[in-house]
């Protein structure tokens, strides 16, 4: 039995992932799972990842420690290492590059397109994730009746929007919804749904253009029907904004086609480029593609990692 916690700093990106991977691990070992939600106030934000932990913020970290402690985000990383300091016989993982070095954790997660190496990184196509094969089987199950039934093929569109590495200009917006509009013309079902980042005119630009056509669009009310998506879709449009949108989709073994807004920085372009080397990814048109290849999954492979280390270590 393990008593596992994760660290962030609350954003659902890096929550989601670390929870994916502590979800993996506990159905392996059993045992229980400790979100941790730091908030470090603004001078040590400021200075993190190099800098120390908010002492505010450390009196909600106390014993009996953990056998295993997942982080991810910049202002997690002195976290992780004081947690270390405090209890040696944890095993300290971090998600992504941690900016710090090799030394920040026991063991050390990076998506592919990044740079880290070192003999405690992993480092992986796609990202980790919480939708499971048995998770999307149990969303089929109780999808709701609008989006079962559109007619088929039913495509997932994960719309994203402006990221600290990806503009979307209104151009892009305009050639994105027009490739959404031929896409619904060819007689496919479409359900959407807009992420937290999608701005409210590209919201509504999708909405007018595909008003009358086979399509559902979430409108932000209720439980959100994500996981019903991806369990239900034949194929997938997604923006290249959201590694972890595109790594979802991935898993499923469903072609993904990403729309490219113009000025994509190279780390993106490297995780699209692998993806369609794999067979995984098509560049989006407003045209469907079947091309059927190995899912792509690496939240098992992260989990076997942690657990030869914790066996390891007992």
């Amino acid at each position: 039995m393990a008593l596992i916690w994760t660290l962030t700093d609350g954003k659902a990106g890096d929550a989601l992932q670390c929870l994916g991977v502590a979800e993996a691990v506990l159905a392996q070992t059993g045992g229980n799972i400790v979100e941790h939600k730091v908030s470090p106030r603004r001078l040590y934000a400021l200075a993190m990842p190099w800098g120390p932990p908010d002492p505010a913020d450390l009196r909600k970290l106390a014993p009996p420690w953990p056998d295993l402690a997942i982080a991810s985000g910049r202002r997690a990383v002195s976290y992780l290492s004081w947690l270390k300091r405090r209890s040696p016989a944890t095993l300290t993982v971090f998600l992504k590059d941690p900016r710090t070095g090799t030394k920040a954790a026991d063991f050390i997660w990076v998506p592919a397109h990044d740079r880290l190496r070192g003999a405690n990184v992993l480092a992986t196509l796609t990202s980790p994730h919480r939708q499971t094969p048995a998770v999307l089987a149990a969303a089929r199950v109780d999808a709701r009746a609008e989006l079962t039934a559109l007619p088929q093929p039913r495509v997932a569109v994960l719309a994203g929007g402006p990221s600290k590495d990806v503009a979307f200009t209104p151009d892009d917006v305009e050639g994105f919804v027009s490739a959404l509009s031929r896409l619904a013309d060819s007689g496919a079902g479409l359900m959407v749904t807009p992420s937290r980042r999608t701005p409210p005119a590209m919201a509504q630009a999708i909405a007018r253009a595909l008003e009358g056509r086979p399509a559902w669009i979430w409108d932000g009310q209720g439980a959100n029907p994500y996981a019903q998506m991806l369990g239900l879709a034949d194929a997938f449009v997604v923006t290249a904004d959201s590694a972890n949108m595109v790594s979802e989709a991935a898993a499923t073994g469903k072609t993904v086609h990403v729309y490219l807004p113009k000025g994509v920085p190279a780390k993106i372009m490297r995780l699209v480029d692998g993806l369609i080397a794999h067979g995984a990814v098509v560049k989006f048109d407003g045209h469907l593609e079947n091309h059927p290849y190995e899912p792509l999954d690496s939240t098992p492979l992260i989990a076997q990692e942690i657990l030869a280390r914790l066996r390891a270590a007992s």
